[in-house]
């Protein structure tokens, strides 16, 4: 209830292990220590390879060495994987780093792809969000098969998955059965820490990660597929208060991620990934905006909300803020904007990004919804375009006649009022649920004699989309 709370106050402000470890333990770390190692493939150092602490940014020398002064605080050491390489993982969850324990030497060994990366794909999850066996059953039985029969149609492509945060609802239990989920979709993951995923009552934001990080290690780190530069963040802060908190990226992530776009050619296409959106609930989006502002292509994928929206920030700066893979939190068939459940499809071809959003159960090119009512000596169609921008375009036409554009409207999807409005629904219970105003619905009205309308939606890359509907 209180992340609802949150969002009001928002809304209204503004193959295999690719990785082997290998550890000697020479000493336990003092307060401050130094780590040492090398970063090899089929047994050859590799040069150029950035390595880190969460604090310093270091990068080994002709050999692959490295040396590293860790930071007191410091819990990992970790590579930003070069492009060229396999992702580490364990049972496909991504696992690139070292905890910083009771040894000194960290060595990694990676696995070159053999095949050019520039071409590959990813899919974007936001919030699976499963909170009992019920949860689970619906995201094992639709969720994973719908991302298996699409990777089908990608064999032979590299391609990886991202979670944007909010795995699992407060029982971090659950932890295990979000894990079987990215092993059944059999590509390797990496994870985002969301606000359902942290430890309550144990102290502030320092110490809320405990559990996520034993479970997927740290929670800022970046890595590279082809000519696309991947940072992953926290910009979930707790505030020591059962479950209070708010967006913002503290100054140790900041300082990293100066450090680490350092490292960076501008013309790099940068994917930024997170939970809470960027463009209205994070505190310091400005700070966060400056540092981004010399790349030439910037997209922050995010989550959080359970509802879809894109939103174009500065010309060189993309939002999108994605729609759930829980929809309403397992209530419904769509989020609380009429968006379907689902999630992000994207492909990356050198710096050029293309993507799509996927609703579960349908067929890609499924990407509106008709609805049409009957007022006073008219009819009414709206249609929501829940991946929509102010590039596309939203035609239609009337019994075979051009209309030409439908009204850009916000407004709430009929479907999400019909199924979640009021204090008794949706009728599966999570009775916080409720329709939530929407930018991509598109109005036109209509003789009251029409028959049948049909919508050619066309989106940024000229790709078509069409629906008809008897009315």
């Amino acid at each position: 209830m209180e992340r609802r709370s949150f969002i009001k106050k928002v809304m209204i402000a503004t193959g295999g292990i690719a990785l082997s470890f290998k550890s000697n333990v020479l000493y336990a770390l003092s307060s401050v220590g130094t780590v040492s190692g090398k970063v090899t493939a089929t047994g050859k150092g590799l040069a150029g390879v950035y390595v880190t602490d969460g604090y310093s940014v270091v990068k080994t020398d002709n050999k692959g060495a490295y040396n590293i002064k860790t930071d007191d605080r410091a819990e990992f050491v970790y590579i930003s994987v070069p492009a060229g390489y396999d992702f580490p993982h364990e049972d496909k969850v991504a696992k690139f780093y070292h905890p910083l324990k009771e040894a000194s030497k960290f060595d990694f060994e990676l696995k070159a792809l053999g095949k050019n990366d520039d071409k590959h794909n990813f899919i974007l999850w936001a919030d699976p969000q499963v909170k009992n066996a019920k949860d689970v059953e619906q995201m094992m039985t639709t969720s994973v098969p719908d991302v298996q029969d699409v990777l089908k149609t990608m064999k032979g492509e590299h391609v990886h998955g991202i979670c944007v945060g909010d795995l699992v609802w407060d029982g971090l239990e659950m932890f295990k059965d979000y894990k079987k989920a990215v092993t059944t979709m059999d590509i390797p993951f990496f994870q985002a820490l969301g606000n359902h995923d942290e430890d309550y009552r144990q102290g502030g934001d320092e110490t809320s990660d405990k559990t996520f990080k034993a479970n997927f290690g740290p929670t800022y780190y970046s890595f590279n597929r082809g000519k696309a530069h991947y940072i992953v963040l926290d910009d979930v802060r707790y505030l020591g208060k059962e479950r209070e908190y708010d967006g913002y990226i503290v100054d140790q992530q900041m300082e990293w991620l100066k450090k680490d776009l350092a490292t960076v050619a501008k013309d790099t296409l940068i994917l930024l990934c997170l939970h809470i959106p960027v463009h209205n609930a994070v505190k310091n989006n400005t700070d966060l905006y400056k540092l981004l502002e010399p790349f030439k292509q910037v997209h922050i994928l995010s989550g959080h909300t359970h509802y879809h929206r894109n939103v174009q920030i500065a010309p060189n700066i993309y939002e999108h803020n994605h729609g759930t893979v829980c929809g309403a939190w397992w209530t419904g068939p769509v989020c609380e904007d009429g968006t379907p459940r689902g999630y992000g499809v994207y492909n990356v071809d050198g710096t050029d990004l293309k993507w799509h959003y996927k609703s579960t159960g349908q067929d890609r090119n499924y990407q509106m919804a008709l609805y049409a009512d009957d007022l006073t000596n008219q009819k009414r169609v709206i249609a929501n375009v829940w991946d929509w921008d102010e590039q596309w375009k939203v035609e239609y036409w009337v019994d075979g006649a051009a209309k030409g554009v439908m009204e850009n409207q916000k407004g709430m999807d009929p479907l999400a009022v019909k199924l979640y409005m009021g204090d008794k629904m949706p009728e599966k219970g999570r009775y916080f649920v409720e329709p939530r105003k929407t930018d991509h619905l598109f109005i036109a009205h209509l003789d009251a004699n029409a028959k049948k309308i049909e919508v050619v939606a066309t989106d940024r890359f000229g790709r078509k989309y069409e629906s008809e509907l008897a009315v």
